[in-house]
């Protein structure tokens, strides 16, 4: 048997040339797919996940492993769809939830500004519907470069199998389609353990006893939120507000340096942690300074005034939760800031809104209301006329919303109003024309650029902002430049009945797997049956095709001796 099928070999030998066996295999490397093409490592971004006051918010899974489908296929069951932002809306993401779609993959795009106004808000009105339920199903967010580009295209190519005319076309065409198995290296979300929330303030004393001297709080938060905590920049909400308190630290403390001009008021500056979720950082600072014994210059504080979202805009709203009487310290201020608006800004609109705090509500509207529960005079001033613009909350706020010019003419103003409010200077006959903030006190527009650049160059969710964050550093070392007794406020959620909970597992890594479909592996499974019953059936029957190899070889033989 063995000889036999020796001389066997020995015909094929002289059939087939040893080159052959040279080029399939060169063939073989030429043909099969790059191993860069057949797998594909990136970043991905997941969904808010937190728990607010005994309240859970966001999305509740983070595990993915599953086959890739795009937005218009028909079986979405147990897929991970993927889909570009210009693409999803509420209504889609509904549907999605109702065909028990496994997760969602949105590819943003590198450069939100080229984004048209319509799309951007749709997307930001589908963050607050998606922030407004539990969402179960696993959100990611990923932005978009070529490789995900040519992903993407693949998927919407092999999702035209479902929309095959007929079984026979479908089937041909998911057996010779190519499919994407996307992963993620997460594990399930669990909670952080030393979650904390930390707030900074620095203050400039007046001139004399200080305990005695009347007291302005300037106060702005500067985390940010949106749907995906590594994505929020928060360029206008709210990083105006920390830029134009930074900016006006650094004008008035020339001003107390001065003993000509070192005036008769405090000034405490905050710049508060935890605002985007329900102002906790505001609230813990309120209570370390109203409740200690040895007094705080908070207990007699004239007026508080919170900054939050000033970067652009036409107008400018005070927002309190009680209008200020005739003669108080803030209805003086915001006499002096409608004089300082209309002389030097008279194309700004200037407006008070007056709106009562809603204690059922679980979330207080703005920033000033920590303040107004407990008695004190409070207002915040913003570009939004009420607080239910979703703008507020949303990655869509990045540097390109934020109008520096406008931003740099805010600032000034509120400058000089305070300014006018602490010298008095309406009293002493001066109109809203006079310009304190002039010559070698002037603003410094590089250097609000420049803080503006810093800010948004990084996500400042207040889940990411730890107790060693380069920016607690910065804002820090910035207020120490320009404040007295700058030192820090931490606040860490009670074990028991924590007041907020931050989860893990916000960023983590895909992988999207080149793959074949299991159909195709129904087809090569038959076909490899159907090659091994051939290989059988040649085993059994070897001594036919050795007779029939024999005979055509003795044939061949005697042809060559005639």
């Amino acid at each position: 048997m063995y000889e036999e099928a020796g001389e066997v070999f020995d015909i094929f030998r002289g059939v087939f040339p040893i080159s052959f066996l040279l080029f399939v295999p060169a063939v073989l490397i030429i043909v099969s797919p790059d191993p860069v093409e057949a797998a594909h490592e990136f970043s991905v971004y997941r969904m808010q996940q937190f728990d607010l006051q005994g309240t859970s918010y966001g999305c509740r899974n983070a595990i993915v492993n599953m086959e890739a489908r795009s937005l218009g296929a028909s079986m979405l069951t147990r897929r991970c769809v993927v889909t570009r932002l210009a693409d999803l809306t509420v209504d889609k993401f509904k549907d999605l939830v109702d065909q028990s779609a496994g997760a969602v993959l949105v590819l943003l795009p590198d450069d939100l500004s080229t984004v048209p106004r319509e799309n951007l808000e749709e997307f930001i009105e589908l963050e607050h519907d998606l922030m407004d339920q539990d969402v179960n199903t696993p959100v990611y967010f990923a932005v978009e470069d070529d490789t995900l580009t040519k992903i993407y295209a693949s998927i919407q190519d092999g999702s035209n199998t479902d929309k095959a005319a007929t079984a026979t076309e479908a089937l041909l065409h998911a057996a010779s389609a190519n499919g994407f198995q996307m992963v993620t290296t997460a594990t399930q979300a669990t909670p952080i353990k030393d979650a904390q929330i930390t707030s900074i303030q620095g203050k400039l004393s007046g001139l004399g006893i200080e305990e005695h001297l009347p007291t302005i709080a300037i106060v702005a938060h500067y985390d940010t939120f949106g749907i995906a905590p590594h994505l929020s920049f928060g360029a206008d909400s709210n990083g105006s507000g920390m830029v134009a308190l930074l900016e006006l630290a650094r004008l008035f403390s020339k001003l107390y340096d001065n003993p000509k001009t070192h005036p008769k008021f405090n000034l405490l500056f905050l710049l508060s942690g935890g605002g985007k979720f329900n102002y906790q950082g505001t609230k813990k600072w309120i209570e370390e300074n109203l409740d200690q014994t040895d007094g705080s210059l908070l207990s007699e504080v004239s007026f508080v005034l919170c900054l939050d979202s000033i970067g652009s805009g036409e107008g400018l709203f005070l927002h309190v939760s009680k209008p200020p009487k005739e003669g108080s310290a803030l209805h003086s201020f915001l006499e002096e800031l409608k004089v300082v608006l209309d002389s030097q800004f008279p194309t700004v609109n200037f407006t008070m809104v007056h709106k009562k705090i809603n204690l059922a509500e679980d979330l207080l509207a703005w920033e000033h209301e920590r303040f107004s529960i407990r008695r004190l005079p409070a207002a915040t001033l913003s570009h939004y006329p009420n607080h239910r613009a979703m703008e507020r909350q949303s990655i869509t706020d990045q540097k390109f919303q934020v109008d520096q010019g406008v931003l740099t003419r805010n600032i000034r103003g509120l400058g000089e109003a305070l300014a006018r409010h602490i010298y008095n200077l309406t009293a002493q006959g001066h109109d809203g024309t006079l310009e304190i903030f002039q010559d070698g006190l002037n603003l410094h527009p590089k250097s609000i650029e420049a803080w503006l650049n810093s800010v948004t160059s990084q996500p400042r969710a207040a889940q990411l902002i730890g107790k060693d964050h380069t920016l607690l550093s910065t804002m820090e070392q910035a207020m120490n430049r320009y404040l007295k007794d700058v030192r820090r406020m931490t606040l860490k959620p009670d074990r028991r009945d924590p007041e907020f909970v931050f989860y893990s597992a916000m960023q983590t890594t895909m992988n999207a797997y080149n793959v074949k479909p299991a159909v195709f592996d129904l087809f090569l499974a038959v076909g490899i049956a159907v090659y091994l019953g051939l290989v059988y059936v040649a085993i059994i029957n070897f001594h036919f095709l050795y007779d029939f190899i024999r005979s055509i070889n003795t044939i061949k033989v005697k042809v060559k001796h005639q």
